[in-house]
């Protein structure tokens, strides 16, 4: 029966299904056929950690690094994952032993064709930082300047593509054995987050990304990104310039008191709602440990692995949607959400717009440690959900980054109000948003739009005017069919008729009983029996029809 699973991913399977049922999803076990690979392992109970998803997160850990991105995936899902596992996803971060030096070096050699010692100086041995893809090492280019260099892990590519391997094989089976898997549409999940992670996995997409951020944030002088540097940088070797500072989940309270933290939130909020609505290109994992604090006191924004793209038409809506929560319009925020989300076979459209408005006002007085625009957004998801209609994953993305974002802004200043700073910054936004759509490209397509149409203009007048004068012009209006109306009428109309003769048959037999005449059926006068016989047939004959006639619905 589970000839699907395969045996050199056994261990795998276990792996998963132990997660599935430790965390209360036994049925997805069994739909999965996962029961034959557990053996009649125990399975530990730990209600807490199902409540706050902090154990969730360190499970997830344990199971490497294809576990750990599959995580931080699921951290943008509030419709998949409950809304209390969202922040403790959305910190994961792997930290593992560091490889072996002359492992790092021998990688270097092969991707840039120079040895260690010709590319940079004063290579160090111990590690910045070690993860699960790789491991980050401090150095300086020949010239001086003083770089990082991020090296991926040896054999982690295949590794991570044996897991999605185990991972497509089981979301392939719920997809087709369990409404779970059909509504949520686990292959295709699995098909974002294996493009996800492929794009993470080539350190020039993520240079790429450096560089495009940077230069987008550029007018934010409290804001820096380093740059990498193009020519000791490859698939797997990843070179960029060496940023100092502290995560600001380090920082201690004197520290914290010497900034001038509420300029820093605002500016950093400003930069990502610059990004989100307007460049359309975001740094979608700004937890505190990717974002440092220099000496200097700016912002240094590191580690774009993670980024996410959102289109223009999507902007104007994302714009719409978050003054809607802002100002607490939940009307309007219910029709944006209409717009950008698809609706699904048990959606009532009534039912949706009140619960909206409800959760917009109940979120409208809330107090300012209450304000959290990104966990809102999230829970708006998760709302959407329930209610049927799928929200984009854009909009997700962007929950989670403000979700993160309002924890950075209350680390730099206590008393940040990201409502505050939305409406205030809103008018700067929407202005760049326009420029940017008024730009010579978007300027020069509308003039061939207009070109196009004044072309066609003369000829298609013409025809019309042709149409009308020889009196042939004619409309086709998606509207009422009028001649199944018609029919529909005429058989009302007709039943009707019947019904008042066979009412009338029915009337005529019964006072026809009392007239006493020497023509008799079964003993009773032989006219009345007659009209009875007859609105009999016809009753029946009109029973028969509606039953086996009539249109079905």
């Amino acid at each position: 029966m589970f000839a699907w699973l395969k045996p050199h991913q056994l261990k795998r399977y276990k792996d998963i299904a132990l997660l599935l049922l430790k965390y209360g999803r036994s049925d997805w076990v069994r739909n999965a056929g996962l029961e034959e690979v557990l053996g009649g392992e125990p399975v530990p109970d730990n209600g807490k950690a199902v409540a706050d998803g902090s154990q969730f997160a360190a499970d997830l850990e344990k199971l490497g690094p294809t576990f750990v991105k599959l995580g931080q995936l699921l951290s943008t899902r509030p419709d998949f994952v409950p809304v209390p596992f969202l922040r403790s996803l959305a910190r994961l971060q792997d930290k593992v032993e560091p490889f072996p030096t002359r492992q790092v070096k021998s990688i270097i050699a092969s991707e840039l064709g120079v040895s260690v010692s010709k590319a940079f100086v004063g290579f160090r041995r111990t590690p910045l930082a070690s993860a699960s893809l790789g491991q980050v090492h401090r150095a300086a280019l020949r010239d001086g300047t003083p770089v990082v260099v991020k090296v991926q892990r040896p054999g982690i590519r295949r590794q991570i593509v044996q897991d999605l391997q185990a991972l497509h094989t089981i979301a392939t089976f719920l997809e087709k054995h369990s409404e779970f898997g059909r509504r949520f549409q686990l292959c295709n999940l699995l098909q974002e987050f294996r493009k996800s992670i492929v794009r993470e996995l080539d350190y020039r997409q993520e240079a790429r990304n450096l560089t495009l951020l940077g230069d987008n944030l550029e007018p934010f002088d409290r804001i820096i990104v380093p740059r990498p540097v193009e020519e000791c940088t490859s698939s797997r070797v990843l070179t960029m310039e060496y940023v100092q500072g502290r995560k600001l989940n380090s920082l201690g309270r004197a520290r914290r008191r010497r900034l001038n933290g509420a300029a820093l939130a605002d500016q950093l909020f400003r930069a990502y709602l610059k990004q989100i609505l307007v460049d359309g290109f975001v740094h979608a994992d700004p937890h505190p440990g990717n974002v440092l604090l220099t000496g200097d006191g700016r912002i240094a924004l590191i580690d774009l692995g993670m980024t996410q793209r959102v289109s223009t038409a999507m902007q104007e809506k994302l714009l719409e949607l978050i003054l809607a929560f802002s100002e607490g319009r939940g009307e309007d925020a219910a029709e944006v959400a209409l717009q950008i989300g698809e609706t699904g076979a048990k959606f009532q459209a009534n039912l949706f717009r009140r619960r909206v408005a409800v959760f917009v006002a109940e979120h409208q007085d809330a107090s300012l440690g209450e304000m959290q625009v990104g966990k809102r957004l999230l829970e708006f998801v998760q709302l959407c959900a329930d209610c049927d209609t799928r929200m984009p994953q854009e909009l997700a993305m962007l929950g989670k980054t403000l979700l993160n974002l309002d924890e950075i802004g209350r680390a730099l200043d206590a008393s940040f109000d990201p409502n505050e700073s939305i409406r205030r910054n809103a008018p700067d936004v929407v202005q760049q948003h326009m420029i940017k759509t008024a730009s010579p490209g978007a300027f020069l397509t509308s003039l061939l739009e207009i070109k196009d149409f004044a072309q066609k203009l003369p000829g298609r007048m013409s025809r019309i005017l042709d149409h009308i004068a020889d009196n042939d012009l004619k409309l086709d209006v998606d509207a009422i069919d009028e001649r199944r109306l018609m029919t529909g009428l005429q058989k009302i109309a007709n039943r009707i008729t019947l019904g008042l003769i066979l009412a009338a048959l029915i009337v005529g037999a019964a006072l026809l009983m009392r007239v006493q005449t020497d023509f008799r059926i079964f003993g009773y006068p032989g006219l009345a029996i007659l009209c009875f016989l007859c609105a009999a047939a016809g009753g029946l004959a009109l029973i028969l029809t509606i039953l086996f006639h009539d249109e079905k619905p």
